[in-house]
Parts: structure tokens; sequence; C-alpha cells
């Protein structure tokens, strides 16, 4: 069995919130909402983040199958859009990656897979959203 993962949120000042994991060490998030539900915009709100987590978590593993494939990219950006629903609780109904990837003679093949092994077999973010929101992923290839 794995080590725990840990985390944890202290309230600072009404609405603002201060994050902390037992992996990132010295490193905080500062989480806030807007004015006018009671934040000041300290921080990112908490269902930012599942966008982000997901788009970082991806973006990794694309990134280490693409170096193994040793294709040349000097670059990757990993864009999440999410809809959200309009009634409460307001859960995203449909994400959309899109990967814009820069480097030198980068084959469309080797990006396509290296998206589709992260999606359906490496990333856990991706894991455990897909059972409950549709994801699309598509990809811009930057010569550069």
């Amino acid at each position: 069995m794995s080590d725990p993962y840990d985390a944890r949120v202290v309230l600072k000042d009404g609405m603002h919130f201060e994050a902390t994991t037992r992996k990132g060490a010295g490193h905080t998030i500062a989480l806030d909402t807007d004015p006018e539900v009671g934040g000041r915009g300290l921080g990112t709100r908490p269902f930012d983040l599942m966008l982000v987590s997901l788009a970082g978590c991806m973006a990794m593993d694309v990134i280490s199958i693409l170096r193994k494939k040793r294709q040349t990219v000097n670059g990757l950006e990993v864009r999440a859009q999410g809809t959200r629903a309009a009634e409460h609780p307001r859960v995203y109904t449909h994400i959309r990656l899109t990967f814009v990837i820069t480097g030198q003679d980068v084959e469309p093949a080797a990006v396509e897979r290296s998206i589709e092994l992260a999606y359906d077999k490496y990333c856990p973010a991706a894991a455990m959203l897909k059972p409950s929101v549709p994801i699309e992923t598509e990809y811009q290839i930057i010569e550069g």
C-alpha cells in the first residue's frame, strides 16, 4: 500500500485560504473567490484547480512520452476549458484540452499516441474525471 497523500487548507481571513500538501513542502496555494460572493480575489478558486490538475497531469505525461519517442519538443502548453452546469452543484459538463506543441519535425502520430497513452493509461486526474465528464482533446504542432 502506498503512503497516503495529505492536503491542508487553512482559513486566513474572509474567504481566503492557504493550501499545502505533504509533497509540496514549502509550497502554498492561495485560494479565494470572487468579491461578489464574499472573496477578495486573493487566490485561485478551488474548482479551477481541477482544470489545472488535469492539464498539468496530462502535460507531464505527454512531454515524458514525447521525449521517450525522441521528439524534439521545445515547448508544450496545455489549454484547459471547462463548461459548467447552470444549476448547483455546477459541475463540469464538458472539458476540452488543447495541446500546443512547439518543436522541430514533431510527428503528429507521436503526439496523438502520447495524448492517448496519457489519457487512457497514465494520468490519474484523467482517470478520475473521465467517468463523470466528457473530456475532448486536440492538438496543434508549431514548427520552431
